[in-house]
């Protein structure tokens, strides 16, 4: 109980968090008990409203049975999102053989802007990072790095009302995607705890904004991971990752935390091959999953450096391929694999620990 209330704290306070500009939206009809809605002073861009989908509203009275929700009010709220044409396509892999690339990959990351912003950040909210640090045992290069990765420190949190891009992956997700049920699925889970969160604080499902896959906040939590990891890390009685920079840093933490972070155990670790008894194949096959000991990994001609080979946990061989060129390889350890849990690819993962990496530097 004590958890709902201070989402529903949270939730309030998302709507006050919101941009002066953000338009404001049709309301859905109130529900038996009243509910804050937005002004309906502007039109509200996008394609066709969800009302007309029988897909959707039959999903809208499933939720609704199932949560004890109003029916009229998910029926009003799901039938005024809108389609937004362009997600879809956001969705999609790159076609296949497009070569990826770490190097052009990081540079998208770590730059002299975001590296600027990242020192400001962390000389403004050093206390906080540091009792998270102790607190979570998530570093504090890793707190910087996420938070820089994901919206440049609050810089870029998204401006898509989150109720359409939840609404368009639930019901649009794009077939051609390898994994579209999965996903569509996966979409479907976080409007349904989307809905239930803003009908218990009491907020128009139209007001946040965020990220065209649905995220949120200075850390881009999707609602799911709202629920189960934000933090009221300041103390003020309420949790707001839009406008509180320290209970975003205590969220990010304490998501790792939940993620099975080990304190004190390194990312990854450098490593050389010996050609003569390379097995990369099998190396390879299990991607980003610690599957072999250090032994294992030397005994199919990995070359790991001292502390690697001293390390007593499962890694992997990550491969970060450099277009044309040769790929990049390190022995990512089980705290590598938790930053993919955030985000899952190894090129981001390395990117969040890169940008830590040069923040820090550059104190």
């Amino acid at each position: 109980m004590r958890l709902l209330k201070s989402v529903a704290i949270a939730w309030v306070a998302m709507a006050c968090a919101l941009t002066a500009h953000a338009n404001p939206s049709p309301k859905p009809a109130k529900p038996a008990s009243p509910k804050k809605t937005a002004s309906n002073t502007t039109t509200v861009q996008g394609g066709a409203p969800y009302a007309g989908r029988p897909d959707a509203m039959a999903f809208a009275d499933d939720l609704a049975a199932r949560r004890g929700l109003d029916r009229e009010w998910v029926r009003q709220a799901i039938g005024q999102a809108r389609l937004l044409s362009q997600v879809p396509r956001l969705m999609l892999p790159p076609p296949v053989g497009t070569p990826k690339n770490w190097r052009v990959y990081r540079s998208r990351f770590i730059d002299p802007v975001r590296i600027r912003a990242g020192v400001r950040f962390w000389q403004e909210h050093r206390e906080a990072l540091e009792r998270a640090e102790a607190e979570y045992g998530v570093p504090v290069e890793i707190i910087v790095g996420i938070i820089g990765v994901e919206t440049i420190y609050g810089q870029q949190m998204g401006n898509f009302r989150v109720m359409d891009a939840l609404a368009t992956l639930s019901f649009d997700f794009p077939n051609a995607h390898p994994r579209a049920k999965e996903r569509r699925e996966f979409f479907q889970r976080e409007l349904e705890q989307f809905l239930s969160l803003s009908n218990r604080s009491n907020i128009d499902p139209f007001e946040p904004r965020g990220s065209y896959a649905g995220a949120m906040g200075l850390g881009q939590f999707m609602p799911s991971s709202w629920v189960r990891y934000a933090v009221d890390f300041d103390g003020d009685g309420r949790i707001d990752l839009f406008k509180s920079p320290v209970d975003a840093i205590g969220s990010v933490a304490n998501y790792f935390k939940g993620h099975n972070w080990t304190t004190g155990m390194p990312t990854h670790y450098a490593v050389q091959f010996d050609t003569a008894r390379l097995q990369l194949d099998t190396l390879l096959a299990p991607d980003i999953l610690p599957s072999f000991s250090a032994a294992s990994m030397q005994a199919k001609g990995v070359v790991l450096d001292a502390d690697g080979a001293r390390h007593t946990g499962p890694m992997a061989l990550v491969e970060l391929q450099n277009g044309g060129d040769a790929p990049t390889y390190v022995a990512g350890t089980e705290n590598f694999y938790a930053i993919t849990r955030y985000n899952w690819s190894s090129y981001y993962a390395m990117a969040v620990i890169e940008l830590g990496r040069e923040v820090a530097a550059a104190r």
